[in-house]
């Protein structure tokens, strides 16, 4: 097993961090939040040799699981996550491409629906799931604790949080999760974020407006 890495891919008018895990050693790996512009997606795979085992949703909005099933049938793997209280949401994808006018929206169905402590790996590198509802109902958190890291989808950012105005969204549980859930890990903890640039836990203990 060699060194667990990430590359973003940009997606969507949205910007969406598409992020693909790979290990550095076999190139193997998992493309996480594929919400669109899957060409880009395939290319980046394509030319960096990464073989993809899988597609980890960590919630059912639009930028997020938006391409999941075109990116599914082009590299025949399964769709795993997000817990099953976002199907509402990914049954309802292709409405809100129409809303947006984003075309090429799919309907997303999983392969499997994930839920609080339970697993997904490639390779030698495991991630634990973590529940964390506020942005979305059905969000998930996967942590790898070997590695320090955290992809936190639109949980928590750089100096923010995750909107709550949308629908199934609630402010407190929101923040419950990150509070309870995510800063417990540990000050060291690196996260790669839904949108914009990642960082690092204690950081955003120590200033995140949201959080102190």
């Amino acid at each position: 097993m060699g060194q667990l890495n990430a590359g973003i891919v940009p997606v969507t008018p949205f910007q969406q961090n598409c992020t693909i895990l790979f290990d550095m050693e076999d190139k193997h790996g998992v493309v996480v939040d594929p919400g669109g512009d899957i060409d880009k997606v395939l290319a980046t795979l394509k030319d960096n040799a990464i073989a993809a085992e899988a597609i980890w949703i960590t919630h059912g909005h639009i930028d997020h699981a938006g391409g999941a099933m075109e990116l599914k049938e082009a590299l025949g793997v399964e769709i795993i996550g997000p817990h099953e209280a976002d199907k509402m949401l990914l049954d309802n994808l292709e409405n809100q491409g129409r809303r947006y006018g984003i075309g090429g929206v799919r309907n997303c169905v999983p392969d499997r629906f994930l839920a609080e402590g339970e697993t997904v790996s490639f390779g030698g590198h495991v991630f634990e799931v973590l529940h964390c509802p506020g942005h979305a109902p059905g969000h998930v958190v996967y942590y790898n604790r070997a590695a320090k890291f955290a992809h936190v989808g639109d949980v928590l950012f750089r100096g923010s949080v995750g909107r709550t105005d949308l629908p199934g969204g609630d402010h407190a549980a929101l923040i419950a999760s990150i509070k309870n859930k995510l800063l417990p890990l540990g000050d060291d903890i690196g996260f790669i974020c839904g949108h914009g640039p990642g960082g690092r836990f204690g950081e955003e203990r120590r200033t995140n407006p949201f959080l102190t």
